[in-house]
């Protein structure tokens, strides 16, 4: 990704709080009609029949990496389509920016991650470990903000280790705990590159060794930059894993495996619509439009959308425009 996956989320409580005065005076430096108008000439598909959102005005929000984009752009065109007039005010900097538009009702919609929620916004230490009951615990303490939450996506932006499908001829890892094992069978094997915010986080490099009793050599760690760890793991010569976030286009470009998180040890990350709840209120139609959206995004669909940006160089919106229509969600053109 663009602007690097070890920055797009502030998990600290402490670090949400510094992040929260930089977002606040961020927003009031935009203003509150910074964005642009979308111009899309879209019409209803299988969304937006009847044009159930004609003379409503409506802001859309995201934060500022590849993916979060791609999905707040979907919402702005779905919107669009159903026949709103929309400003879109995708690409902000950080994840309290966008948060803040939406609680503040500076903007309308936004695609946000349960886990993200939970632990920053929410200040919840302890993550659930099902994703239904997750989704469920946030959008529910999430009403007192002003906050509603439509159903969650199975797009789960998480992290995991990876290996190179070439190496995994050989070792044939499918989980977490396969590699737990052939540390302890073979611990010179395992060599890892992990970017140096996993390895110093307790969610990270440490609390997963420790929950899947990882025998690791702290000779065989290598810390380097984010981007790098895709390119090392998949060249399969300084290191035979690697952290990454499960939704990267890069996996799938790189020819990388994924391994299941089968001890549920990492937080999910399901993307889910968030709206500022006056906005719902007035609009309770955007259900329909959105609920359809989120049952077809899942994590190798994202993987499939980030990698048509951050590979093949393609802009989020023009990626987020041609899916919808390939999926008869919207279709091109005037009525």
């Amino acid at each position: 990704m663009r602007d690097g996956h070890a920055r797009r989320r502030v998990r600290g409580v402490a670090s949400a709080a510094v992040a929260l005065l930089i977002g606040v005076a961020g927003l009031a430096g935009c203003g509150l009609k910074s964005g642009s108008p979308m111009v899309d000439d879209v019409v209803p598909g299988r969304l937006g029949i009847g044009r159930p959102l004609k003379g409503a005005s409506l802001t859309v929000t995201s934060k500022n990496f590849s993916e979060n984009i791609i999905l707040g752009e979907m919402i702005g065109l779905i919107f669009k389509a159903a026949g709103a007039e929309v400003l879109d005010r995708t690409n902000l900097p950080g994840s309290i920016n966008a948060r803040e538009a939406i609680v503040k009702g500076n903007a309308d919609a936004m695609y946000e991650y349960t886990g993200t929620a939970w632990i920053t916004y929410l200040g919840k230490e302890k993550p659930v470990t099902d994703p239904r009951r997750q989704w469920q615990a946030v959008r529910d303490a999430d009403v007192a903000n002003g906050v509603t939450w439509l159903p969650r996506s199975t797009l789960n932006n998480t992290y995991s280790l990876a290996i190179s499908r070439a190496d995994n001829r050989k070792y044939r890892l499918r989980t977490l705990s396969d590699v737990a094992a052939l540390t302890r069978r073979d611990p010179s094997a395992v060599t890892l590159c992990v970017d140096n915010e996993f390895a110093s986080r307790d969610d990270g490099l440490t609390g997963m060794a420790k929950a899947y009793g990882m025998k690791l050599r702290a000779a065989n760690i290598k810390k380097v930059d984010a981007g790098i760890v895709y390119t090392q793991v998949s060249k399969g010569s300084a290191c035979l894993l690697g952290d990454v976030y499960t939704t990267d286009g890069r996996i799938k470009a790189l020819r990388l495996d994924t391994l299941v998180d089968d001890r549920h040890f990492f937080p999910v990350y399901d993307a889910a619509p968030e709206l500022h709840t006056a906005t719902y209120a007035k609009y309770p139609v955007i259900a329909k439009l959105l609920d359809p959206l989120s049952k077809r995004l899942n994590t190798p669909v994202a993987r499939e959308l980030n990698a048509q940006v951050d590979v093949a160089g393609r802009e989020p919106h023009e990626v987020a425009k041609k899916w919808l229509i390939k999926e008869g969600f919207i279709k091109e053109g005037r009525e």
